[in-house]
């Protein structure tokens, strides 16, 4: 009897017996051969290392939800989103949406078609929604030494927090403030006010008329607590009258971190934990930002 075998990489053994009368005399042959069987998801027959070759299942087709609220009533955004038509200051027609590189798989909206990607490159501001204000954004000088939205304190940005509802009738004063009764130690106040009840923040157009703090409000708070993250309900925290100074009073100590822009819709006054997470801009004086409040 003559065996011979044939042992490439495969991994599925095929044996083949024949049995052959030569001179009458019987003959058995036997051939074993082996190869791999191809899994389910590669076929190297059509894949070839390319993905679009491959015998793919079709993609899963659904519309995702887009909710403010997760978790069952415990983590609230309160980020705006990044949209055309919020408010810029003194800007009666608010922001256009600017897409300054637009590339796409298929060509949608009349863009090059052929990339591996989508992907968009847009413009805007970074003193845009919700965003945060560095100590740079009102001082040159701390512009040159680099007190920027790099350098800002992540333990600042995130810990907990009380939201409070200030008076309907006025602005963010020193008596506003008093009667808000702010404990002592607490060093993260989001202020809800007259603008979310307004909605201003969705509106396109710049209302002057918009709730802020004034600076006798700024400098009481610098000097009787113990607040070092202000988040507000509008774009800037000062007033129209009073915008200038009141950020030269915050941001002088360089250790409060100003959140502008706050979507405050349905949040009850009360103890949180908030989280902002700015992007990493060096050199810049704003940056937008993701903020949640968990209960």
């Amino acid at each position: 009897m003559n065996t011979q075998s044939i042992m490439p990489t495969w991994a599925v053994v095929l044996t083949l017996s024949l049995t052959l009368t030569v001179a009458t005399r019987p003959t058995t042959i036997t051939a074993t051969i082996s190869f791999d069987a191809p899994s389910p998801s590669h076929n190297p027959a059509t894949c070839d290392g390319h993905l679009q070759e491959c015998d793919l299942e079709p993609l899963p087709r659904a519309k995702p939800v887009r909710r403010e609220v997760y978790g069952g009533g415990k983590i609230f955004d309160i980020t705006h989103q990044v949209r055309a038509g919020i408010p810029l200051y003194k800007n009666p027609l608010g922001t256009n949406e600017s897409v300054v590189l637009d590339l796409s798989i298929n060509g949608r909206n009349n863009t090059p078609k052929g990339w591996t990607n989508n992907s968009k490159l847009k413009d805007y501001a970074v003193h845009f929604g919700t965003h945060v204000d560095a100590p740079s954004h009102s001082f040159d000088e701390y512009y040159d030494d680099g007190f920027d939205v790099d350098a800002m304190d992540l333990e600042t940005l995130n810990g907990l927090a009380l939201v409070v509802d200030v008076p309907r009738d006025m602005n963010i004063t020193a008596e506003a403030l008093q009667s808000l009764q702010i404990p002592k130690g607490v060093r993260r106040v989001i202020f809800k006010t007259l603008n979310t009840d307004r909605h201003l923040m969705w509106r396109r157009e710049f209302h002057s008329d918009f709730v802020g703090f004034t600076t006798c409000g700024a400098k009481w708070l610098v000097d009787n607590t113990d607040i070092k993250l202000i988040g507000i309900d509008y774009i800037t925290t000062g007033v129209l009258d009073d915008l200038v100074p009141v950020h030269k009073v915050l941001l002088r100590p360089r250790d409060i971190i100003l959140v502008e822009g706050l979507k405050l819709d349905g949040i009850e006054p009360g103890h949180y934990t908030v989280n902002c997470l700015p992007l990493r801009l060096p050199k810049s004086d704003g940056a937008p930002t993701r903020c949640i409040l968990v209960r």
